[in-house]
């Protein structure tokens, strides 16, 4: 398979602390890729430098043979990267549709001026973003909601709703901070359907989650972390055999 995305040596410091040792791993374009690990592992430092959320210290994330820009989030975006977070980041106050809107404008040709005067282009872009936003919407399954504002939206609803906003922005890389967190089993066994469903149609995907069962039976293949350091990379089940792994796990060492 084609590498879409690499992290060569990648450190992260905070202070003193050493989040992130030379954290080498490789994505390849359709997979689901699990990144796992014990609290405190390093997994969303490692989507936030990623993102460029935080700059790296040393390292660097290659994606499609480029390089990416370090604390440039918007860069990395256009570079074909999305995320959504472990704590949900809606615009609360809009409607579900203003939020997958509010994604695409990342790809908007307008520009401000466009955007200020309402010229025909820009109204005509506007018109189609909407029709693509409505789309993504249905996709994700909540299109009935298009009218509802994001904050009376049922926990789940809004979990597909930041899901929905990431894909807005086209990426080749959807990146998911613990997307099944606070789901019942009926949420969590749709999302694992609508990610697949993600990949399936060219879409690959990062996928952190505490969930081990779900990552092991979404996951092709999976990395663990564990004190900053990747200790294990390969299919679920040569991660599950691995003993460093089983020791992180359940060697008793771990605070949160």
């Amino acid at each position: 398979m084609i590498t879409l995305l690499e992290s060569r040596a990648v450190n992260k410091r905070f202070g003193g602390l050493k989040a992130l040792t030379d954290v080498s791993l490789t994505i390849r374009k359709g997979e689901v890729y699990g990144l796992i690990g014990p609290n405190g592992a390093g997994k969303t430092t490692f989507f936030n430098v990623l993102t460029g959320a935080y700059a790296i210290d040393g390292g660097e994330f290659v994606m499609n043979g480029a390089e990416l820009p370090s604390a440039k989030p918007h860069l990395v975006v256009h570079h074909g990267i999305a995320r959504t977070f472990q704590n949900i980041r809606l615009f609360r106050e809009l409607t579900a549709l203003e939020n997958v809107m509010a994604g695409h404008h990342i790809r908007s040709s307008s520009g401000v001026w466009g955007i200020l005067t309402q010229s025909r282009a820009a109204r005509e872009e506007e018109r189609l973003m909407q029709e693509r936003a409505l789309e993504i919407l249905d996709y994700v399954g909540i299109g009935r909601h298009a009218d509802t504002v994001a904050r009376n939206l049922s926990y789940g609803d809004q979990r597909r709703l930041e899901i929905a906003r990431a894909l807005a922005t086209e990426p080749q890389l959807l990146a998911l901070d613990e997307p099944a967190a606070g789901m019942n089993a009926t949420e969590t066994a749709g999302l694992r359907t609508l990610v697949e469903t993600i990949r399936s149609d060219g879409i690959t995907v990062l996928l952190i989650e505490h969930d081990v069962k779900l990552i092991m039976g979404l996951c092709d293949r999976v990395a663990v972390l564990d004190f900053g350091k990747k200790i294990a990379e390969g299919t679920p089940a040569e991660v599950q055999r691995c003993p460093d792994v089983i020791k992180a796990y359940l060697g008793g060492h771990r605070a949160h």
